[in-house]
């Protein structure tokens, strides 16, 4: 996204509801989890929260909060990966209070996570969606932002750019002005240069 989109964007916000939409869901992600490394970040099989596991994490260094840096939840993790790139569904089974499953799929989520998310809530965690319109998902969720594009108005604001708006979000301070959160946007749009190779964010490797 060029320096002139960015500036469109950051004036267009204003007249949206998303900033606000985005700023409520944020804060219910930073109060619902407690316990460092239990933001449980999940995607769907062909497509992993990279982006966003990525942005969060700087947050977290940015703002302070280690609650914040998200634990990237696998489908398939390869032998030779890292450890904080190895953590699989099996780590939903463990999710407890005062932690958060943060569901992020923008297609329908398959029935093999479905389950997972619903036995993580029922062992007392939190369920977050960000999704493009999945009703079994949201069912499951305790705060979903449904992202539909007929419904974004503005063509600027797409699944991925509402990302970009939650993960800026979740770093701001409960005080901080919109003049505040809008510059963190626009250095967060500014910097991305799109996946790393592989799929993975830099940082993610």
């Amino acid at each position: 996204m060029d320096a002139a989109r960015v500036a469109a964007l950051r004036e267009l916000l204003g007249s949206t509801g998303w900033v606000d939409r985005t700023r409520s869901f944020a804060t219910v992600m930073r109060r619902s989890t407690t316990t460092p490394g239990g933001l449980l970040l999940v995607g769907t099989p062909d497509a992993e929260p990279w982006h966003l596991a990525a942005h969060l994490d700087d947050e977290s260094r940015f703002s302070g909060i280690a609650e914040l840096a998200p634990t990237l939840v696998r489908w398939n993790a390869p032998p030779d990966a890292p450890p904080h790139l190895s953590v699989t569904l099996e780590r939903l089974e463990a999710a407890r209070r005062g932690e958060t499953v943060f569901v992020v799929a923008e297609e329908a989520a398959p029935e093999r996570l479905l389950d997972r998310v619903s036995d993580a809530r029922k062992h007392g965690a939190t369920v977050l969606s960000l999704d493009g319109g999945d009703k079994e998902l949201e069912g499951l969720a305790h705060e979903s932002l449904t992202v539909v594009q007929n419904d974004l108005l503005l063509p600027e604001l797409s699944f991925d750019t509402v990302q970009h708006l939650v993960s800026v979000a979740a770093g701001e301070g409960e005080r901080s002005g919109r003049k505040g959160f809008r510059d963190r946007l626009a250095r967060a749009i500014e910097v991305v240069s799109g996946p790393a190779p592989g799929g993975r964010e830099s940082g993610w490797r």
